[in-house]
């Protein structure tokens, strides 16, 4: 039974139309000897946690990819670069993640969006959002970066991952005015999310200076009690001493005081009531600090 053109040429005409016997069967290329090494590299990385493996795999495909034309397979280096990012992550090896992936584009404005997306991302989770400043800042400065569909959320990217966090609020509102891939609205929320770290930048650093100031308060209390202390232990050591001495060279000692500080004239007719009023309060003192048993005689 022979079966109808019309019924067996459906299928075909599915694909794109009837297959003519004219039309050469068209070939599905193979893939290239990087691809096939992106692949034992992922499998390495994925299923054998072999993360050493999986990095020197993309090492060698790079290797073969050198010899290329220079917009082969961009696809393929660029999903070498991710897989090698990763690599380098997992095993705590990632301050090298930049540098390895210039050593093979050369410049950072030749970075694929993703590769560079990644880098940000893993050194602003590590808390080292610096090391991409100047890499990201001259990838969008590049002029032939700022047509991609790519270019506006790496600028954000950069804004909230990199400027804010350093502190570099002019920057990042220069990068909002004058950038054309941001809508009015994205505008409008970029310039809000400065204020926003402007203020708290501005609490912070008031919040420094009173804690600085109170630090140097306390600072100044505690030298200021440490001197009193001092002079107290001064003064205790001095009156022990005084009245160790016999009560003549004591009262010698007042006598002498007196002539320093009250400029007393001791030959004066007017001082001798004075001197005897003196003699009396330091035999009081004396009786009172001295115990009977302890007490020694007075040396005329």
């Amino acid at each position: 039974m022979k079966s109808d053109p019309a019924t067996s040429a459906a299928p075909l005409r599915a694909l794109g139309g009837a297959l003519r016997s004219s039309e050469p069967v068209r070939a599905v290329p193979a893939p290239s000897a990087a691809a096939l090494l992106l692949e034992e590299a992922a499998d390495l990385l994925v299923v054998h946690l072999d993360f050493g493996a999986a990095l020197r795999t993309c090492e060698r495909a790079w290797q073969g990819l050198a010899e290329e034309p220079a917009g082969a397979s961009l696809e393929v280096k660029c999903s070498l670069c991710v897989v090698g990012i990763q690599a380098l992550a997992e095993m705590d090896r990632w301050r090298e993640v930049l540098s390895w992936v210039l050593q093979y584009y050369q410049a950072p404005e030749r970075l694929p969006p993703k590769v560079l997306e990644l880098c940000v991302l893993l050194y602003s989770k590590m808390q080292e959002p610096g090391a991409m400043l100047d890499g990201v800042r001259t990838w969008l400065q590049y002029p032939d970066n700022q047509g991609l569909p790519e270019y506006r959320s790496l600028a954000e990217l950069h804004l909230q991952r990199v400027l804010l966090p350093l502190g570099l609020l002019s920057e990042a509102e220069e990068l909002v005015v004058g950038s054309a891939a941001f809508s009015e609205k994205q505008r409008l929320d970029a310039l809000q999310a400065v204020s926003a770290a402007r203020q708290q930048q501005t609490h912070v650093h008031s919040g420094s200076e009173e804690t600085r100031t109170l630090n140097q308060e306390g600072s100044s209390s505690h030298k200021f009690l440490s001197l009193l202390t001092l002079l107290r232990q001064l003064w205790d050591s001095a009156v022990s001493h005084f009245f160790s001495l016999p009560f003549s060279k004591s009262l010698l000692a007042a006598l002498l005081l007196c002539l320093l500080v009250l400029r007393f004239d001791p030959a004066s007719p007017r001082s001798l009531p004075f001197l005897y009023k003196l003699a009396q309060i330091f035999q009081r003192i004396r009786d009172a600090v001295s115990p009977p048993l302890c007490r020694l005689p007075i040396q005329h």
